[in-house]
């Protein structure tokens, strides 16, 4: 099954290896602040400027390449019970159609619900997303219930000390978008922000892994 690619700009984010990319959160005290993100080699992949409690527009994320160039704007669709998001491809304007969105499962403990992501004009293209976000542990599935990408928690692999929370470790798997995967991220940490424990279809604790990337 051909995963979706999304962000067709001037650079595609669709490997045939596995991408493993550090994500660096650049505020440590609210949710939605901005994002730094960059591959194995420290090179700069995508960018998310503040966002934050003091942004003029909260239900508005744009997802950048290190360049400043829009790939992804996401926008929170008001009123929504299930918090829903829509994705556009580029920078979004008047009278653009969204091209995929996000929404909790269900309205009912949706904290603990999984996220729900359907791609517009691509049937059969939907992902679920379970797993917590707040403690950086999550999977997005296919319809096949195949991973395609996963949040995990970051380990100094030369101290084997888990890092904060503020930087984590996204691992795209072959042929799925990684600004697509990013993108979702985005919406997730939105999300966290309404409910501080975004606990997405999982109750177990968290795991401190052994060893990581």
């Amino acid at each position: 099954m051909k995963e979706v690619l999304l962000a067709q700009q001037e650079q595609d984010y669709v490997f045939k290896q596995e991408l493993n990319l550090t994500v660096l959160k650049t505020s440590l005290f609210f949710a939605g602040d901005g994002f730094t993100v960059y591959d194995s080699n420290g090179e700069l992949v995508f960018r998310v400027d503040s966002y934050g409690p003091d942004s003029r527009d909260k239900d508005h994320v744009v997802l950048m390449d290190p360049h400043g160039h829009c790939l992804l704007t996401l926008r929170r669709k008001r009123p929504s019970l299930h918090q829903r998001w829509e994705g556009f491809m580029g920078e979004r304007m008047d009278g653009d159609k969204p091209i995929f969105s996000l929404r909790r499962s269900s309205i009912i403990g949706r904290s603990r619900a999984p996220v729900t992501v359907e791609v517009y004009d691509t049937p059969g293209e939907d992902y679920q997303i379970e797993g917590c976000f707040s403690h950086r542990r999550c999977q997005i599935y296919n319809a096949m219930r195949k991973s395609v990408a996963e949040i995990r928690r970051k380990v100094d692999p030369t101290t084997g000390v888990m890092l904060g929370k503020e930087v984590f470790s996204l691992c795209v798997k072959p042929g799925f978008d990684a600004a697509f995967a990013m993108g979702l991220i985005l919406v997730l940490d939105q999300m966290n922000g309404d409910d501080y424990s975004i606990d997405i279809g999982n109750t177990e604790p968290a795991v401190h892994p052994n060893t990581e990337d």
